[in-house]
């Protein structure tokens, strides 16, 4: 019985469709060619994404590229040597591109940017210092660096050697040279 009804179902929509469409060709005709239309644009082109995708080249879940940490590197670590600045994109750009760090990869790169940023500000600051001032400061460092235990002395004295503090060459060799006298 049910299949009955489903047949009795189906031959009514039919004929009731069928005798409307058969009755005008010109609108058989534009349906047609409607639906030809659309399948030959499907073929063409691609379904596009509902999102574009993020370009290939910038770090997962940001639109931080690695041109632009380096960019930060240099800028703020410009007193560096390249192959020191080289080291420092080394290690961050393998921390942000490890999946253990999805999770921090957004806040790494802020905390990175800030810091670059601040160093770059102090060095800057500190450039602009009158001779007096970093005469002063070099004569205070000297007064400091005697209070310090001679392990940590000596590590401050180290770090001016190797250029690795954010000052201008002018005020470090001015400090190396407090140190040593």
């Amino acid at each position: 019985m049910g299949r009955g009804i489903r047949t009795g179902v189906a031959i009514a929509l039919f004929s009731c469709t069928a005798p409307a469409l058969a009755a005008d060709p010109v609108l058989m005709f534009l349906l047609s060619a409607a639906r030809e239309a659309i399948a030959a644009s499907m073929r063409r082109a691609p379904a596009e994404p509902a999102y574009p995708a993020p370009p290939a080249d910038v770090y997962p879940g940001t639109m931080v590229q690695p041109a632009d940490i380096r960019r930060l590197i240099d800028e703020g670590f410009g007193y560096l040597t390249d192959a020191q600045r080289e080291e420092i994109f080394a290690a961050l750009h393998a921390g942000l591109l490890d999946p253990r760090n999805a999770g921090v990869r957004a806040s790494m790169i802020e905390y990175f940017a800030d810091r670059a940023l601040t160093v770059r500000a102090a060095r800057e600051r500190l450039a602009r210092l009158s001779q007096r001032e970093k005469e002063q400061l070099a004569s205070d460092f000297r007064s400091t660096l005697g209070t310090l235990p001679p392990e940590e002395a000596e590590r401050m004295v180290e770090l001016l050697r190797g250029r690795l503090l954010p000052l201008p060459a002018d005020l470090n060799d001015m400090l190396l040279g407090a140190a040593q006298s």
